[in-house]
This record gives C-alpha cells, sequence and structure tokens, in this order.
C-alpha cells in the first residue's frame, strides 16, 4: 500500500486501495483513483444509467470572507459575482493583464460577505494574494474539505431520504448546508459527468463515514465506485473542458475557448478588462467537437490538417463505448468551426478523417443536468 505523503492528504485513501486503486496520480498535491479493479467503460455505463460515486477531493477549495469581499472578488474574475444570491454557484474565469486564462473556477455563494472559489490545475493561488492587499477581506485554502460527487439519475433518490434539505429544490449551481446522514455537510447541484449529480462538501474526518453511507445507500440502485477514468470519458463526452489541457497555446482567452459567457464587460474595472475588450476582435482559435474514423482514442495533440496545412490540434479524447465513436474536443481556427467541416487527423496511430459535429456529444439538448421543467 502507498503512503500518502503529499501536502493534502486524501482521507479516503484506504477505500481507494481497497477499490483496486493504486493511488499512483496526483493532481494539485493530492492522489487520485485514477482507475480501480473495475473496468471505466463499465463504471460509465453505471453512471449513465444509475448512479456513480467519485472522490474529486483534488480540487482546490478558497474561502473567502469579509466586508468587501464581493469587490475583491469581482476586481479579480471575469465575471458578476455580485449577482450571486447565497445558495448560488457560477463558473467564471481569472485571465492576466493580457486577457489570457490563469485558471478557471467556481464561485460558490454562502453568505452576504462569504464565499468559497473552487479550481483546478490553474494558477490562481499564486496570484489570489494580491488582489486581497489592502482589502478588508481575507483568503485561505481548506486542505481539510472533502467532495464526495454522487452522479447518475439515481443520485437524487440515493441521497433524498438522508438528508433534511428538499433536494427537488435545489437547482443546478445551487448549495446549501444541511446534514446527511445526520452529520453536517454542504450539498450541492452539479458536477462533471453531464448527469443530475449531487456533490457532498464535508470534513476529512467524517470522508470515510460519508463514502460508506452512500455507497450503502446506494447498492440498492446499483451505486458503483467511479473512477478518474470514468470521470475522463464522460466530462469528455459531455464537451465539458478541462484546464489547462482544452487550452493548449497558454494564452488563449475566454474569446477562444467558448467562455465568453463567463465575461461580463458591463461591470466595473476587473484584472484584464482592457486586455479582453481588445482581443474580442483578435480571436484566433475556437473549440470544437469532433467525430474521428477510428475504433479507438486519437492521442491528443494530433494535428489537424486541410489541403497539407496544419489548421488545428486535439485536446481531449475519448473512445466513448455508450455512443460507439471515437470523439475529441479540438482547436481549430475560427474559420473551421460549422458543422461538417472536415480534417486529416495525423496521429501517432495513423492517418484518419474527422469532421465537426454538434456538441455535447452525449445529451446535446444538457436534459439530463437542465430538464426542461426547471428551466425558466
Amino acid at each position: 500500500m502507498i503512503t500518502d505523503t503529499f501536502p493534502r492528504k486524501n482521507a479516503l485513501a484506504k477505500r481507494h486501495h481497497e477499490l483496486g486503486s493504486k493511488l499512483d496520480t496526483e493532481w494539485n498535491g493530492r492522489l487520485i483513483p485514477q482507475n480501480y479493479d473495475t473496468d471505466p467503460y463499465e463504471e460509465v455505463a453505471i453512471v449513465r444509467s444509475k448512479a456513480g460515486l467519485f472522490d474529486v477531493s483534488a480540487l482546490r477549495i478558497i474561502n473567502v470572507s469579509g466586508p468587501d469581499a464581493a469587490d475583491v472578488l469581482n476586481r479579480m474574475l471575469t465575471s458578476d459575482v455580485g449577482k450571486l444570491k447565497p445558495g448560488q454557484s457560477a463558473i467564471s474565469n481569472i485571465v492576466d493583464e493580457n486577457g489570457a486564462l490563469i485558471d478557471d473556477v467556481l464561485v460558490y455563494r454562502d453568505g452576504p460577505t462569504a464565499f468559497r472559489v473552487s479550481h483546478g490545475g490553474g494558477r490562481l493561488d499564486t496570484v489570489i494574494a494580491g488582489f486581497f492587499e489592502g482589502s478588508q477581506s481575507t483568503w485561505a485554502p481548506d486542505d481539510d474539505v472533502h467532495i464526495l460527487s454522487l452522479q447518475g439519475p439515481a443520485a437524487l433518490d440515493i441521497l433524498r431520504p438522508h438528508t433534511d434539505l428538499d433536494l427537488t429544490g435545489i437547482k443546478y449551481f445551487e448549495h446549501a448546508p444541511t446534514t446527511l446522514f445526520g452529520r453536517s455537510v454542504s450539498i450541492g447541484r452539479g458536477g462533471y459527468s453531464a448527469e443530475r449529480g449531487y456533490e457532498v462538501f464535508c470534513a476529512a474526518a467524517d470522508a470515510e463515514f460519508f463514502w460508506d453511507k452512500i455507497m450503502e445507500a446506494g447498492k440498492p440502485y446499483g451505486i458503483c465506485a467511479a473512477s478518474w477514468d470514468c470521470l475522463d470519458i464522460v466530462r469528455v463526452e459531455g464537451a465539458l473542458l478541462f484546464f489547462p489541457f482544452d487550452m493548449p497555446q497558454g494564452d488563449e482567452t475566454p474569446w477562444e475557448v467558448g467562455a465568453d459567457w463567463t465575461v461580463d464587460l458591463s461591470k466595473p474595472a476587473f484584472h484584464g478588462k482592457a486586455a479582453l475588450e481588445r482581443r474580442r476582435r483578435e480571436v484566433r482559435y475556437a473549440n470544437v467537437g469532433l467525430e474521428i474514423d477510428a475504433n479507438e482514442a486519437i492521442e491528443p495533440g494530433a494535428r489537424l490538417e486541410r489541403d497539407g496545412k496544419v489548421v488545428g490540434r486535439i485536446n481531449s479524447t475519448t473512445y466513448s463505448r455508450h455512443l460507439m465513436k471515437s470523439i475529441a474536443l479540438a482547436q481549430v481556427t475560427p474559420d473551421l468551426t460549422a458543422l461538417g467541416t472536415a480534417f486529416a487527423v495525423r496521429s501517432d496511430m495513423g492517418e484518419f478523417t474527422g469532421h465537426v459535429v454538434r456538441t455535447p456529444f452525449y445529451d446535446p439538448n444538457r436534459l439530463r443536468t437542465h430538464p426542461l421543467d426547471e428551466r425558466a
């Protein structure tokens, strides 16, 4: 058994070992269960039809509080966090002085002056201190919190009998403090699977307790423990970007990755605003979804060509057994985004053809995460 020597301890290491994970993959200073003894494609099938429990505790959580917390976050981020009500969350971004993406984040508003900022593999933690200089608010990483993400159509039925929170009233990107199996947690509706899901935020000391309780409650529904290999398949099927792998140039703007909806140019000055206003007219890249005529996943980094000229590259890929297709998220020049646009895919595995298709690949109308009866 591998001893967790990383500064951010994974309180679920024992459970992951029992499931067959070697825990030999690290992300953000915390070990993750990249795979289990089970087949990740079988895990995908269960997530899509029943429910799977993911450990996404490697996400970084930063607690922000103080009388001017919203103002500080507004100076730092591209969206207007002042529009969030307590109990709501939203995806946002942070860019540098040139408008290039530094990190993508999920901002949770817990109260009038209390927020949590969740982020992944970017550089937010290296720049955040500067935004709080001279402010009346504070920020602090929370390495104790663990996040258990239950994803799939049975997720609601599994959790609902065991919490005081009315989960049917919690819409996508909403959250609330509550109890689950008699202990304190925060539950948010969301996830990274393109399925209905709920994320349970708990203390490290309670992580094994909640893992075991959720797995036990899910047995009648056919629940499985789901690995990060499974997570990568379902998130590509759902066309969900992963920073920085889907931003391979390193200086993309939100305009160039389809994240324009996270930018509010109507709010007062924020970091990188002037550059974003300028670069809105200088878009060099666009993200598209591709179907590739191959019977396996094409490696990231494969070149896309037209008439012998390189016009793009493959970023995130998977072979979807659910869809029976080799699919990819790719970066191309903005003139090549029309549905049906064809490319020669130059891969280490050979040459293939690919063409632009509608995304998300799975559930293109996002009915799983945004049911019609919940849309305004």
